[in-house]
């Protein structure tokens, strides 16, 4: 019989990388404090970020490489140019794709999805409330974003809304956004506060999965709270409220991190590839697919370096390190 080939995208460990996340800009029409620092970011220049062809270019080798399936992220990914032709011959590849948004513009491009078969959608909202939803993104875009989860949700589509959960900015309203999930189907996924340059994390900012659930079972009960079946590679602990249409789930990534099941990789708008989240070194596939180089030897030695967990820091004690957890971009500059 004849053997299997090796898998080309596996990393010292064994983990198998068949999800790729695309940051197509670095720009963003909001000003979220935790992803961008108050006084903003140095942008790179035009020139230096991948242009509509050299993102299809460098996509088709990471999907003849084994990846199956993408995200498009930013910075705010509807804003880049040619966003248009970028998804419909994405589309065109036999991946899974889907995007991560901040929900202002999502109107104009209903129809664009549904054409092209793209169904899941995620949408950044960290508050229900009308007058925080301006503090934290420092724009006013409150009711447009809610009326395109909305529109998204009526019309079928995946819609995951992420919420990036922070102490004494919006955690108490973990149980309003679960009950957003009784007569919507959507999911709610609740974003443990991380660490990144210029969001001035701290441990006590964080609320963890823990206490979400402890909130949850003080409203809901816990007799009601169904905890539903893991999903291969998935990185939320997912659950649902008994009767309710949807669901609601949590990303660990500071109280109890998902690494040994990862099968993530990142490509920053500026063409560098990030084999982790909190890794700070990087490799430049931009440059070298513009000096005609085989870029695959660059993307297998990038895995091969991967690390065992969060980028090195395998202890809390080092997470928790602001020298070593701020030793890397912000988190507009990497991609969500």
């Amino acid at each position: 019989m004849p053997t299997e080939k090796p898998y080309l995208l596996t990393d010292q460990f064994g983990r198998k990388h068949e999800y790729l996340r695309i940051s197509l800009t670095e720009r963003c029409n909001l000003r979220c404090f935790y992803c961008m620092p108050e006084e903003g970011i140095e942008l790179s220049e035009k020139s230096h970020l991948m242009s509509h062809e050299e993102v299809i270019s460098i996509t088709k080798t990471f999907v003849s490489m084994g990846v199956k399936k993408i995200r498009l992220t930013g910075g705010e990914p509807l804003i880049k140019k040619n966003i248009e032709k970028i998804i419909v011959e994405l589309s065109q590849l036999p991946i899974n794709l889907g995007i991560t948004t901040n929900g202002i513009l999502l109107e104009k491009y209903l129809h664009l999805f549904k054409e092209t078969g793209v169904k899941d959608i995620n949408i950044s909202l960290d508050t229900l409330d009308k007058k925080k939803f301006k503090e934290i993104t420092r724009r006013d875009y409150f009711d447009r974003v809610i009326n395109n989860i909305n529109l998204y949700e009526a019309n079928g589509f995946n819609v995951k809304i992420n919420n990036v959960i922070i102490k004494g900015v919006n955690d108490n309203e973990i149980n309003d956004f679960i009950e957003l999930t009784k007569d919507k189907n959507v999911a709610i996924r609740f974003i443990e506060f991380m660490p990144f340059d210029g969001n001035k994390w701290n441990t006590e900012k964080v609320i963890t999965l823990k206490e979400i659930l402890s909130k949850a079972e003080e409203k809901f009960g816990s007799e009601n709270i169904v905890a539903l079946p893991s999903k291969k590679n998935g990185t939320a602990k997912n659950f649902k409220i008994n009767g309710y249409k949807g669901e609601f789930g949590v990303i660990s990534t500071v109280s109890n991190p998902f690494c040994d099941s990862c099968n993530r990789i990142r490509l920053t708008a500026n063409g560098s590839l990030k084999n982790c989240l909190f890794s700070s070194s990087e490799t430049n596939l931009l440059q070298a697919l513009r000096n005609k180089e085989d870029i695959r030897p660059l993307i297998i030695k990038n895995l091969k370096l991967k690390k065992a967990v969060r980028g090195g820091m395998t202890s809390d004690e080092d997470f928790f390190d602001p020298e070593k957890n701020a030793n890397n971009r912000t988190m507009i500059a990497i991609g969500g």
